[in-house]
């Protein structure tokens, strides 16, 4: 039997996963990763923590599977992206904890940013728009605050990272300092068509291109881990953004295939094939793992608040005890009785993009009841989905592509068969859930699996991939659009 390591880096935890030639998860272990608030609206990790947590997964994972490091092929690692890392070159010791993508200290580095009308300029070049949630301003704030840290990345001293670089530091004792397309496209300073670290933008920013890690294809020979950490090298083969990773995972390898990950919030992606392409409709375009030189492109939009929305259901109204519960609650209901909640607690992302929104809950009456309430915050998730892919299919037809056919789902709601059904209806297209769900690692391992020569290619993957159920629309068209002209209301009220 061949075997493939995943690591799967995350905001909450870190993960190892060993899979079988086949895509089946043989064993796997998970441990938290602690979260640090200095200030409000801060968010860090320390990188010693994200290592170690990670090592440990990874030599449990073994074990667990009852097999050494001589038996697994090659590793991938699949990460949190935008999170930044600065580290010492000589010691490889972090100058600073991780600043996580959820950070928005360097705000007002974006604002700056927009006043000097660099909008268009980063867009065009990058396919994202200015904001805080990247990882380059983080850099920038980093070299600025720290002392001496802008003259020691000058002098080359420092290195950059996102959290697979990092990793791959240490997996390789210092010997490769290398990313990914994937990853470096979600730092604001890579152009995304020439595949290469932009000298107009790290000028812009003020970082050293001396900082910067070598970028590679997805799939590709990263270098080999150091042999004492996990009982033998084992080749590192294959590196991708926890998104474009579970893309990939989803055996999403053409234009017009999309994935959507139901976790705290909700990541939702359609490749674009080699086509870059620039949203009109408030999505990001990015880099697609991939698997050559050859550039390849995705759509994204993040909604800020998905399952998250069932945490507070639990933990906010103590409306349930349990998140598992929330699905029997919802069904004691033939519908949420007009009730429609826009869970808007940080905000809309895409494709509103209202920061100011807030989160707002109408439509009750004296029949009202918990049930009603908890059928619209599962509904919140689908609606919001809806929209996201509705945006999508707008920009595909305008570019001369076709709208999405189907939507292939991942992530911890997504086992939920109410809104799983819901969101099909919604739709108007089959919502497919596949065997292993674990799709943001699968993705890492098949992309390891490539490199090292497991897999002849992206169709051989296309064949493992399984359904494990199709959810088909049940709902007349008409009715779906009274349905989404009903949340665009609820959505323009939260707003005002």
């Amino acid at each position: 039997m061949t075997y493939l390591l995943a690591l799967d880096q995350g905001t909450s935890s870190s993960r190892g996963i060993v899979f079988d030639e086949r895509g089946h998860i043989v064993a796997q272990a998970q441990q938290e990763l602690p979260q640090i608030y200095p200030r409000p609206g801060w968010v860090e990790h320390d990188p010693m923590e994200i290592w170690r947590t990670q090592l440990a997964t990874a030599q449990q994972a073994l074990r667990l599977a009852g097999i050494g490091a001589r038996d697994v092929r090659a590793l991938g690692i699949t990460n949190q992206r935008e999170t930044t890392v600065l580290w010492n070159r000589r010691t490889g010791r972090p100058v600073h904890h991780a600043i996580v993508w959820q950070d928005r200290r360097s705000e007002p580095i974006c604002t700056a940013l927009r006043e000097q009308g660099c909008a268009e300029l980063i867009q065009q070049k990058t396919g994202l728009l200015i904001d805080a949630y990247f990882s380059a301003t983080k850099l920038q704030w980093l070299l600025d605050e720290l002392p001496g840290a802008r003259a020691a990345a000058e002098r080359g001293e420092l290195a950059f990272g996102t959290v697979d670089s990092w990793l791959i530091w240490q997996l390789t004792g210092g010997r490769r300092h290398v990313t990914d397309v994937s990853n470096a496209s979600r730092t604001m300073l890579f152009d995304v068509r020439s595949n290469q670290w932009d000298d107009e933008l790290l000028a812009l920013l003020r970082i050293p291109r001396a900082l910067m890690p070598e970028v590679l294809p997805s799939s590709s020979d990263f270098g080999r881990t150091v042999p004492e950490l996990l009982g033998d090298a084992i080749a590192i083969g294959g590196v991708a953004g926890d998104q474009q990773s579970a893309l990939f995972g989803q055996a999403c390898f053409t234009a017009g295939m999309a994935k959507n990950t139901y976790g705290t919030g909700c990541f939702m992606l359609m490749h674009t094939g080699g086509s870059f392409q620039r949203s009109e409709n408030g999505l990001l375009s990015t880099s697609a793992a991939q698997t050559g030189r050859t550039p390849e492109y995705a759509m994204e939009g993040s909604v800020f608040v998905g399952g998250a929305v069932v945490q507070w259901l639990r933990d906010g109204l103590r409306a349930i005890s349990a998140s598992s519960e929330v699905q029997s609650l919802a069904e004691s209901v033939p519908d949420s009785g007009g009730v429609m909640m826009v869970p808007a607690f940080t905000g809309l992302g895409a494709p509103y993009w209202k920061p100011e929104a807030r989160g707002t809950i109408t439509g009750l009456t004296r029949g009202t009841t918990l049930a009603h309430v908890a059928r619209a915050a599962l509904e919140s998730i689908a609606y919001q989905s809806a929209a996201l892919l509705q945006a999508m299919s707008r920009d595909a037809v305008a570019q001369g592509g076709s709208p999405v056919s189907e939507l292939r789902v991942d992530g911890g709601a997504c086992v939920n068969d109410l809104l799983m059904q819901f969101q099909a209806d919604l739709l108007g297209i089959p919502v497919v859930r596949p065997a292993v769900v674990e799709t943001t690692a699968l993705g890492a391992a098949y992309l390891a699996g490539l490199s090292s020569g497991v897999y002849a290619g992206t169709a051989e993957l296309s064949e493992l991939w399984r359904a494990e159920r199709r959810f088909l629309p049940t709902l007349a068209r008409d009715q779906a659009e009274a349905l989404m002209a009903r949340w665009e209301h609820a959505v323009a009220q939260a707003t005002l």
